[in-house]
C-alpha cells in the first residue's frame, strides 16, 4: 500500500474515533505487508528528500487506522538517545496487538507537545503520559512476543500509538483550560 500524506486519514475522518480490532496470528501475507509498508513510511519520512519526492510529513510511529485499517498494528522508529561514540541508538519495531501491561504513576510530557499525522491542525499544549510502560507485542521484525520496557520519550511515543486502538487522539489529553500548564511533578521530555 502507497502510504503518504495524501492517503492518510485525517482527524476529521470519524474512522480515526473508532476502536480497532485485535489481529489473528501468525499474520497474514496482507497485514505483514501492511504493517511492513507502515514502517517504511515512518522510516523514508526522516529522510528529507525521500520525504520531498514521496510527499511524507515527518514521523516516529503510526497506526494503521491511520491507513483506514482498524487493526491493532503500529509502527514504530525513534531515536531514544546515543550509543558511546554518539552514534544515534534508534528503537524500531512492528508490532502487533501491543498492550500496555503496566505504567509508572510518575509522568512525562514532551517540552514541545506532541503531533500526530492525521492531525492537520497544530494543538499546542502539554499531553501527560506515563514516564515508564512495559509494553506486551508481537514484534514482525523479531517475529516473536516480545516484552518491552521503555522509558521516556519512546514510552510516549509507544502511549500515543495505541491510544489509537481506542480512538484518542493526543490533544485529547491536553489541559484545555490551562493547556501550557506545566504538569505537577511530571518530567519534561525534551
Amino acid at each position: 500500500m502507497e502510504i503518504n500524506v495524501n492517503t492518510i486519514i485525517k482527524d476529521n475522518d470519524p474512522l480515526v474515533r473508532q476502536k480497532s480490532e485485535p489481529v489473528t496470528l501468525p499474520l497474514s501475507e496482507e497485514d505483514k505487508a501492511l504493517l511492513l509498508d507502515m514502517l517504511t513510511y515512518v522510516k523514508e519520512s526522516k529522510d528529507e528528500k525521500l520525504a520531498e519526492e514521496k510527499n511524507l510529513r515527518p514521523a516516529v510511529g503510526i497506526a494503521a487506522v491511520q491507513v483506514g485499517v482498524l487493526k491493532q498494528m503500529i509502527a514504530v522508529d525513534c531515536e531514544i538517545g546515543y550509543d558511546e561514540n554518539d552514534k544515534p541508538i534508534v528503537a524500531t519495531y512492528a508490532l502487533v496487538n501491543p498492550k500496555i501491561i503496566s505504567a509508572s504513576a510518575k509522568q512525562a510530557y514532551l517540552k514541545y507537545g506532541e503531533g500526530c499525522l492525521s492531525a492537520e491542525v497544530d494543538h499546542s499544549g502539554f499531553v501527560p503520559r506515563s514516564l515508564r510502560v512495559k509494553v506486551e507485542a508481537y514484534d514482525l521484525l523479531q517475529d516473536k512476543t516480545i516484552t518491552i520496557r521503555a522509558e521516556g520519550y519512546l514510552a510516549i511515543v509507544l502511549q500515543h500509538e495505541i491510544d489509537h486502538f481506542s480512538g484518542i487522539m493526543f490533544y485529547d489529553r491536553i489541559n484545555q483550560l490551562a493547556p501550557d500548564a506545566k504538569i505537577p511533578g511530571a518530567i519534561m521530555i525534551e
